[in-house]
């Protein structure tokens, strides 16, 4: 942006203003007192007041509020200089680069020699000249006489500058020519800048995402309800189509638009499931969630994205890679620890595997990474320079750490009700003597728990052991056997050398274990 700064104060003040402006990387352009240069006739004077023409830097996308956006930035350093300038004007500076046609110089000694005029009149002749033709401009296809330079620029422009001669380079004289990069040039298709094409082409395909997403929800629905999210399917294809149909300057509509239709038919054969094997495709809340990544993981990048190398090794790298450490490490045990404690039990008591452990805390990190939604949604507020997060905006700050609070929280909640949903399907299972389900290395089993003591001898903790019917256990460890009672509903525990466990099909067998098989001195 090249904006007018005015400083106010004098000459004390308008050094500190040149040296904050070296500070930011802000060029200054051109500099005169108020009422002189450019300024004649427009301002009145004031010798306590001197203009700079400058260039003010940063990060966002090119809409109607960055003008704003570069005023804003020169707020926020007069309140943090405590210099009095105001930006008197601010003007878009277009710097969009031309995408200029890539071509490779050739030499052309093996092409065949010129025909004179006039032609031989042989078949036979024209023949073997426009094989050797074709297989002299082949080869140029294949690059096999490239010379190495690479030029840019329309077929003519590229023509000249590969004859050019230019000092310390090589004589290539004028036994050269060019090929174009892509393959064959077509010179009446002009492209757009490259800042312009992309920003078209991501608006192009966030209209495709949100077709595939009506489609998939019209799928879902049947009556009126399709029709309506077929509708909006087609709308959002025909807005595609539209942006489709001007993504070059001049030409290329027909092309553009079989490309889109293409892509469309792709995204709409991947949405729904096409070529897999139960062809259920995507499901609405699927794509939600992929969207919400993709999103996230955006707004993540563009909100770290003005950060230097030095900035990310010496401060982001270090403490991101400490808190995951710290994570996973104290939050191995969590999710196992929640589900043990609602099962009347000690983490201690269930052996999982370490990588198991490992396992719940990275679902547990995925669970908790939802809040990284919040920062993501202010980086890309932050990028279309939302007024809300304004670098002079005094409520801002306080708006997103409230807003963050609440998000962790609800994410926090949501990674305690993973285990509480797990046991619910557990005892959902025991009650309907059902095969368990297993949660993150924790395998209950049904078992027959059979005596190797007499009854009086038996230390049980929970309740007292009735060996003619199968318990859940839940293996062995330290020493223990931990085992769950569903009709009692309750966990029960004694010695590992006491009993000795047989695997039972379900929870509707009857164990054949009786106290009178033991030996009497046991």
């Amino acid at each position: 942006m090249l904006v007018l700064v005015e400083v106010r104060g004098g000459q004390r003040d308008w050094e500190q203003a040149e040296r904050e402006f070296a500070e930011q990387d802000w060029p200054v352009g051109a500099s005169f007192v108020r009422g002189d240069g450019a300024s004649t006739g427009v301002l009145r004077a004031d010798a306590s007041a001197r203009l700079y023409s400058v260039e003010v830097r940063f990060f966002g996308a090119r809409n109607r509020r960055t003008t704003r956006a570069a005023a804003w930035r020169v707020e926020r350093l007069a309140r943090a200089t405590g210099l009095e300038m105001y930006a008197r004007r601010c003007e878009l500076m277009d710097r969009d680069r031309e995408q200029l046609t890539v071509w490779w110089g050739h030499t052309v000694a093996h092409r065949p020699p010129r025909v004179p005029v006039p032609r031989p009149r042989s078949s036979a002749a024209r023949l073997g000249r426009a094989t050797e033709v074709a297989r002299a401009r082949f080869a140029e296809r294949r690059g096999y006489h490239d010379t190495g330079l690479v030029v840019t620029g329309t077929a003519s422009e590229a023509r000249r500058l590969s004859r050019m001669d230019l000092h310390g380079g090589s004589d290539a004289g004028p036994a050269t020519d060019v090929r174009p990069l892509s393959g064959r040039e077509r010179s009446h298709i002009v492209p757009r800048r490259e800042g312009d094409f992309q920003r078209r082409a991501s608006r192009l395909v966030a209209w495709l995402l949100a077709m595939v997403f009506c489609a998939v929800v019209a799928r879902q629905h049947s009556g009126a309800r399709t029709w309506v999210w077929a509708g909006a399917a087609v709308l959002c294809f025909f807005m595609a189509a539209r942006l489709a149909s001007v993504m070059f300057a001049l030409g290329g509509r027909g092309r553009s638009l079989l490309l889109c239709g293409a892509v469309a038919a792709w995204f709409l054969a991947v949405a729904f499931g096409a070529g897999t094997e139960d062809g259920g495709g995507w499901t609405p809340t699927q794509l939600l969630t992929l969207f919400a990544v993709v999103a996230t993981t955006a707004g993540i990048w563009l909100l770290v994205r003005r950060w230097t190398w030095g900035e990310w090794i010496v401060c982001a790298a270090p403490l991101a890679f400490a808190l995951v450490v710290s994570l996973v490490v104290s939050s191995g045990s969590v999710l196992h620890a929640m589900y043990a404690d609602s099962l009347e039990l000690k983490p201690e008591d269930l052996d999982v595997p370490a990588l198991w452990q490992a396992a719940s805390a990275v679902r547990l990190l995925s669970l908790l990474s939802f809040a990284l939604f919040v920062p993501a949604l202010w980086g890309i507020a932050k990028h279309v320079h939302a007024p809300f997060v304004s670098p002079v905006e005094r409520l801002g700050v306080p708006l997103y750490v409230v807003t963050q609070v609440a998000v962790a929280l609800l994410c926090a909640t949501g990674a305690l009700e993973s285990a509480g949903d797990a046991v619910k399907d557990f005892r959902a299972a025991a009650v309907r003597n059902e095969q368990l389900p297993s949660y993150f290395g924790v395998e209950p089993e049904w078992t027959c728990v059979e005596p190797t003591v007499l009854a009086a001898k038996l230390s049980s903790r929970g309740g007292v052991l009735h060996p003619e019917r199968p318990y859940i256990s839940f293996g062995e460890a330290g020493g223990t056997v931990s085992l769950w009672d569903e009709p009692a509903g309750k966990a029960l525990q004694m010695p590992a050398e006491q009993v000795r466990l047989v695997p039972a099909s379900d929870g509707g067998v009857r164990c054949t274990f009786s106290y009178e098989s033991l030996p009497k001195g046991d």
